[in-house]
């Protein structure tokens, strides 16, 4: 799959139904000497259920996602699941 084909699709959570953001919102990590995604870096809201597990990337606050929990890639959409422990 190219990156091209991830752009504008909507991550959402299996865990709670969440529609956490979109691909072209988000960074992805790739490692540079396998071409390998390693993590979605998603942008949030300082009160989303997630905030203790955010960190600081600028100004902002971001939630990076193990591309491990990426469950499927549809047409339209990236199913993860990111559970609230």
């Amino acid at each position: 799959m190219r990156l091209s084909q991830l752009l504008g699709k909507r991550i959402i959570n299996i865990y709670d139904g969440e529609i956490m953001g979109s691909v072209g919102d988000s960074d992805l990590v790739v490692n540079p000497d396998t071409g390998i995604i390693e993590a979605i870096i998603m942008p949030c809201r300082t009160d989303h259920p997630f905030s203790e597990k955010m960190f600081l990337r600028g100004d902002k606050r971001v939630l990076n996602i193990p591309w491990d929990k990426v469950c499927k890639i549809g047409s339209e959409v990236i199913v993860v699941d990111i559970a609230y422990d």
